[in-house]
């Protein structure tokens, strides 16, 4: 297995992996040949590391003879993920989002290897948009066979624990590859973190590469150990996005490629909502549907290619004028300076009004059905509550998992606020039962959440679900208190734009060069391709606004 030094190194013979999933894409002579003249070639012998688990700024390599093996660490150990042979190319999303990596590659023999730097690669796959298209998405996919097999880091807490949530929350919506160690349910988990010299008492604890141990780390240096977070570097961007959801990845996209240096703040991670629907279906040119993660996955990285800066976390809590620039205050306690500013932090889901709703919150109370609350489930019978299109993707995503779903509306018809197609599939989807004209009364259990108790609004009659979890999918409130008394807001909280902002421009609001788009903007349409249509237009207002204040 790999470990520091290659004399160490036990090779054995392997046979190549098949490439069953795409992950693993063999590239053609005429691909080869393209990339050859925007790298050089490498001879490496036996035993050596063309990368290691944690390493940064790597070269991307292309096999041309001999054979690479593909390690992880998992509990100290070394486990193969892949072998591959000449025309195979290696690395992972990593690559291109500036982040750590959580393989290593070694040569199992001697091995000829072509490196192309990945600004290099950037270039070559200007020339061959289909050649950029298949590595992208290899790199997608092997983040989530990574994710699955227990890369990256380990989180070891308590499932009753906030921060164990917390943590696992900003792994899971960052798609960072991990693996959770529960204290409740693994029994060697306790021996193991003796052996660490950690105390159950300091859990939970973050562990990289079997060596680092961060107590309960913040979100800010958990990004930073594995390098997701790039501090501000400009005295002043020409535009500033906060919020990195659909429209914000959209205005960043569109303003770095326009030339505007563009910085991307966001409190948690890109994405936005979008990341918590496993299938949207109705996107403009995805006919078989995308995740919202590989959508935010592929924003980020065409938005980095056009040279836009993002930092995660990265929460703005102030924004006011000064010498003629916006300045935004994070929460660490930087300044970002900015000519314009794009609001998009979206909306945040709203709670139950359910007693005690609070103490599962840790457990088995969710707010996104993505592939981290699934694992936690288990196959066992789950509850979403909520009528819109978040929900009924969650049940049918649920349905996939678990023994049964219950999907529990405040009305009868299902088609009222969820677009026909899915309310016409979860109809035809035997493990789910839709309760119609219900409301969830109370939550029963000790630690978690045993069963949810339904009552019927006409009558009052109760029903008592078995249920391991509870998905509140019910709607969404505009995240914009930071900015009382700072823009002019709506009755609801929601950013006054155009002309009912006294401002002329469509999407300005009323104060000159801040600008509001997507789910946050008062009388947007709360619809992926719509915020980011508005990210975009935003992006040719901002220009016109930096040309009348003579800034371009």
């Amino acid at each position: 297995m790999p470990t520091s030094s290659s004399s160490e190194l036990e090779l054995v013979d392997l046979p190549e992996t098949p490439d069953a999933s795409g992950a693993y894409p063999r590239l053609t002579d005429a691909q080869i040949t393209l990339l050859s003249r925007f790298g050089t070639r490498r001879r490496l012998p036996k035993g050596a590391a063309l990368f290691r688990e944690g390493d940064r700024d790597c070269d991307f390599f292309v096999i041309l003879d001999g054979m690479v093996s593909v390690w992880q660490q998992t509990d100290g150990d070394s486990q193969l993920v892949a072998v591959h042979g000449p025309g195979r190319f290696l690395g992972d999303l990593s690559l291109l989002t500036g982040q750590t990596l959580y393989v290593t590659a070694t040569a199992e023999q001697d091995v000829e290897a072509l490196a192309v730097p990945v600004e290099r690669l950037q270039e070559a796959v200007v020339e061959d948009p289909a050649l950029g298209d298949l590595i992208l998405r290899a790199f997608i996919v092997r983040r989530s066979l990574h994710a699955g097999t227990g890369a990256g880091f380990r989180v070891v807490g308590s499932r009753f624990s906030s921060d164990s949530r917390r943590i696992r929350d900003f792994a899971s919506r960052n798609r960072i590859p991990h693996r959770w160690v529960d204290l409740e349910e693994d029994s060697e988990a306790e021996g193991f973190l003796r052996r660490l010299g950690v105390s159950p008492e300091e859990t939970p604890v973050v562990i990289w590469k079997g060596e680092h141990v961060l107590r309960n780390p913040s979100n800010t240096e958990l990004a930073t150990l594995i390098g997701l977070r790039a501090a501000p570097a400009r005295e002043a961007y020409d535009l500033v996005v906060i919020g990195a959801g659909p429209a914000g990845l959209a205005a960043a996209v569109y303003g770095a490629s326009e030339g505007l240096s563009s910085l991307v703040l966001d409190a948690v991670a890109t994405g936005g909502q979008a990341v918590t629907s496993s299938q949207i279906e109705n996107y403009l040119g995805f006919p078989a549907g995308i995740s919202g993660a590989e959508l935010a996955d592929r924003a980020v990285v065409q938005a980095r290619k056009f040279g836009a800066t993002f930092t995660v976390p990265g929460e703005a809590l102030s924004l006011r004028e000064a010498e003629g620039y916006h300045v935004v205050g994070l929460s660490g306690g930087e300044d970002v300076t900015a000519h314009a500013v794009i609001l998009a932090t979206g909306v945040q889901y709203r709670r139950l009004d359910v007693p005690g709703l609070d103490r599962f919150e840790g457990s088995s109370v969710f707010y996104a059905a993505t592939e981290s609350e699934a694992q936690l489930c288990g196959g066992d019978p789950v509850t979403v509550v909520g009528g819109g299109n978040s929900a009924g993707q969650a049940a049918l995503f649920l349905s996939r998992r678990s023994s049964a779903v219950h999907l529990v509306i405040r009305h009868h018809d299902l088609q009222r606020d969820m677009s026909r197609y899915l309310a016409d599939r979860i109809e035809r989807t035997p493990r789910i039962r839709v309760w119609r004209d219900c409301e969830v009364h109370r939550l029963e259990g000790d630690l978690a959440i045993r069963s949810v108790v339904l009552r019927e609004l006409g009558n009052g009659r109760t029903h008592v679900l078995d249920s391991s979890a509870l998905f509140v999918l019910i709607g969404s409130k505009p995240r914009t208190a930071w900015l009382e008394d700072l823009i002019e807001l709506d009755e609801h909280g929601y950013v006054l734009t155009g002309v009912t902002s006294r401002r002329g421009s469509l999407f300005e609001t009323d104060t000159p060069g801040v600008f509001a788009v997507g789910d946050v903007r008062s009388g947007s349409v709360k619809r992926v391709a719509s915020a980011v249509g508005e990210g975009a237009m935003a992006v040719r207002l901002v220009h016109d606004f930096l040309e009348r204040a003579g800034r371009r």
